[in-house]
């Protein structure tokens, strides 16, 4: 019943080693946005706020600007709102591709109408709705803490890295107990031929759920290679606001490495 365990975790080290994209960029700050307000948060406290697209303040001083000035922070603003809804929104899907692996595993072993399957769904759902509601308050607010994009699908998993071992552990549980009684009721068969059995079983499912999930892990991939790609542009636009606003010169929200 071991091999069930070691199943369950191949198939997430597969999502996570398919989905991982790796993107040299750092944000040194935490960023909040809502409609009104771009606001850069560094240690608790704001650092830089945009009001609209173009009124600044750095450390709570009103910061005048000339009209190259606006248009170069506009043009910087709106690629923020851009990009942040962008990585939270791959990210959670990191994650949730992830889960629903597991879940197809649980489903395909237990059945979908299982106790153990509804369970996990029950868990999966309620974890799903609270990683949204923690980075993407509605449509048009989203938080951001600063970190490493260096895997697009790790940035909001370590923060609920135990919940999901917590619920992963509890499903490996239930289901050594629902196959085990699926197989003691196979009569006909002799152990070995149900262990055979249901280790052909085992390595067809994970063949399946592979071609399944693997599609959508290489659209997370291309997802996450043009976010890089703008977060590198925005790092040029970022670059130039230091030289042309002074009161920017030691700001330094994306770094690359």
């Amino acid at each position: 019943m071991a091999f069930i365990a070691r199943s369950l975790l191949i198939t997430c080290l597969y999502i996570s080693a398919a989905n991982a994209q790796q993107c040299d960029i750092n944000f040194n700050y935490g960023v909040i946005i809502d409609p009104a307000h771009l606001r850069i948060v560094d240690q608790g406290q704001t650092y830089v706020q945009i009001n609209g697209q173009h009124q600044l303040f750095v450390n709570g001083r009103e910061v005048q600007l000339n009209n190259e000035q606006k248009a170069q922070l506009s043009e910087y603003t709106l690629g923020i709102r851009s990009q942040v809804p962008a990585i939270v929104s791959i990210a959670i899907e990191g994650v949730e591709l992830g889960l629903k692996a597991v879940n197809k595993v649980i489903s395909s072993l237990t059945g979908e109408n299982s106790a153990s399957h509804q369970q996990f769904q029950d868990k999966f759902d309620e974890l799903k709705w609270r990683l949204r509601a923690r980075f993407n308050h509605s449509d048009e607010s989203y938080y951001i803490a600063s970190q490493d994009f260096d895997d697009f699908d790790e940035i909001f998993a370590g923060e609920f890295e135990s919940e999901i071992e917590a619920i992963v552990t509890d499903s490996v549980g239930s289901i050594l107990i629902a196959v085990g009684e699926a197989m003691t009721h196979k009569e006909e068969q002799s152990t070995e031929q149900r262990v055979e059995t249901f280790d052909q079983r085992i390595e067809t499912m994970g063949n399946d759920i592979k071609l399944d999930i693997s599609k959508q892990a290489n659209a997370l991939e291309n997802k996450a290679e043009i976010i890089c790609s703008s977060l590198i542009k925005l790092n040029e636009i970022e670059n130039k606001l230091q030289l042309e606003i002074p009161a920017l010169a030691a700001f330094n929200l994306i770094e690359t490495n």
